[in-house]
């Protein structure tokens, strides 16, 4: 007998995922944690631009493998940012995370979209190929810059974060 793998469903998050989203970014270190409550207002507040990637465990219940947090910032409405990407170690290695920015942007309140932002450590070599491949299969450059300084912003307890800014770049019609 042959074992499928199992099918993964990308969808919009919804409240009932929020003590997920919390346990899942708990296991994807370098990931900073949020509160609970947090990740409940990513899972509602945010639900359309950000996304939950579950697999059925059984015919009733599901497990969230995938996260993404994404909000549009107020002042820039063509901007996209992206807050936290995580996947499950169980399911790296398969363009989950590539996936799940593209059902995102595919989205009907992403079609203004032109720019995409996030903010990664120099170390996270990850997230960076992550994101240079998104800009390259956009047709568009990565430009980076430092956002947050170690020292200046983060009291020297946490890594520089680096805006990586996307665009500019036009989405096909949804």
């Amino acid at each position: 007998m042959s074992l499928s793998k199992p099918q993964t469903v990308l969808r919009p998050p919804t409240p009932h995922d929020g003590a997920s989203v919390f346990r899942l970014i708990a296991r994807c270190p370098p990931l900073d944690t949020n509160s609970m409550y947090c990740n409940l207002l990513q899972c509602t507040h945010f639900a359309g631009t950000s996304v939950a990637a579950v697999q059925k465990t059984t015919n009733t219940n599901e497990e969230l493998v995938g996260f993404i947090s994404a909000y549009l910032i107020p002042e820039r409405e063509d901007t996209l940012f992206i807050w936290q990407v995580a996947v499950d170690e169980r399911a790296r290695g398969i363009g989950l995370a590539g996936n799940m920015l593209r059902h995102i942007l595919d989205r009907p309140q992403c079609s203004q979209i032109t720019h995409l932002e996030t903010t990664i450590t120099e170390s996270n070599k990850a997230s960076w190929a992550l994101f240079e491949s998104l800009a390259n299969k956009l047709g568009t450059t990565l430009h980076k810059s430092v956002m947050f300084d170690r020292d200046k912003h983060l009291a020297g307890e946490h890594d520089t974060e680096c805006l990586a800014r996307i665009g500019p770049f036009k989405l096909a019609p949804t």
